[in-house]
């Protein structure tokens, strides 16, 4: 197995998970607390919470979801910008996805002392919009769904479901932070190569 940036990325988080999981002083000083980067000045906290879950199924979901989507996206762009510029682009989407995932959860909760988030899934959510916008009629197979469906449609069933959710909430899930990382690998795509918005747009008109 090479070791690329997608499976040194799987190996870390998967490592660091595990370990916070037994060790609460690690969970501690991981997690993001918008409240504690406020006011103590903790800034680690607006990326180290993408190292860390909240049990092993969170754990397994992520890896998973970034593995099976994160491989097929690391090729193309290795195979669109060369293997260092490829990487590159592949690293800072999942890095600032994980990043841009938490800026709206601090703006709510930067006085609030008990809201904390731990997890990739923003993170992972870029990856997959940047695939989304970049191949949109990727076929995918979701486990509730038994047949594939394009990717630019399971995209808008996705932040459909994600607003909802999110304008419902008492969920206990940061459906912000899933929002926040779709809109981050959009974003980056759109600034890579802007007619790969033009073709998403063209599977709807």
């Amino acid at each position: 197995m090479a070791f690329t940036p997608l499976i040194i990325i799987i190996i870390i988080t998967t490592l660091v998970s595990l370990h916070a999981m037994r060790d609460d002083r690690v969970f501690d000083t991981l997690h993001f607390s918008a409240y504690r980067i406020k006011h103590d000045k903790e800034y680690h906290r607006f990326i180290t919470n993408i190292l860390i879950h909240a049990d092993l199924p969170h754990l397994i979901f992520n890896m998973f979801s970034l593995y099976f989507l994160g491989e097929f996206f690391e090729l193309v762009m290795v195979a669109t910008y060369g293997v260092v510029l490829g990487e590159f682009h592949f690293v800072a989407i999942y890095l600032l996805g994980g990043l841009f995932a938490n800026l709206y959860a601090y703006m709510r909760h930067q006085d609030d002392p008990n809201y904390r988030s731990v997890g990739a899934s923003g993170a992972v959510s870029a990856i997959i919009f940047a695939v989304i916008i970049w191949v949109p009629d990727l076929p995918l197979n979701l486990m509730f769904i038994p047949i594939p469906i394009p990717a630019y449609i399971f995209g808008v069933i996705y932040l459909a479901f994600e607003y909802y959710a999110h304008k419902k909430g008492n969920t206990g899930i940061a459906h912000d932070a899933h929002i926040g990382g779709a809109v981050l690998g959009i974003v980056y795509v759109l600034i890579l190569n802007i007619d790969k918005g033009k073709e998403f747009l063209g599977h709807f008109f």
